[in-house]
């Protein structure tokens, strides 16, 4: 294995999004992330984990509002083929995809049993297919 040379971490990934308004309150209120950026007037959301602190930064990049035209293309098409953008894991799949349901949120797939552990997909209502996964 090769060894980082440069000590680089992912701090950011973006999640294209047609309303960060829309969903910075669904990834906050409803999956319970948590705030570290948030302005309407700027059209910039930022939200994390609230089990990793220091972890990874979410960004929820418009495509709409002077949003980048290929993204939303992108986003569209990933979409359409019910491609997840993104893969969020939990230690207790079922627990969280119950709690998730009484939240309203929408499962494309239910859990189940993969090599790896489990797996479900759920919609985020703006546009995204979200992989939940739950490692052995």
């Amino acid at each position: 294995m090769a060894k980082n040379k440069h000590h680089m971490k992912i701090a950011m990934v973006s999640v294209f999004v047609a309303d960060p308004d829309k969903a910075f309150k669904y990834y906050t209120e409803v999956l319970s992330f948590e705030e570290v950026m948030y302005s309407h007037e700027s059209h910039i959301a930022i939200v994390k984990s609230t089990l990793e602190p220091k972890g990874i930064n979410l960004l929820l990049e418009p495509t709409e509002s002077g949003g980048i035209e290929v993204a939303k293309t992108y986003k569209k098409t990933l979409y359409g083929m019910g491609m997840p953008v993104i893969t969020f894991s939990t230690t207790d799949i079922q627990k969280t995809v119950d709690e998730l349901k009484t939240k309203g949120v929408v499962f494309k797939k239910e859990p189940v049993k993969t090599g790896y552990g489990f797996e479900a997909v759920f919609d985020d209502a703006n546009g995204n297919f979200i992989q939940l996964i739950q490692l052995n």
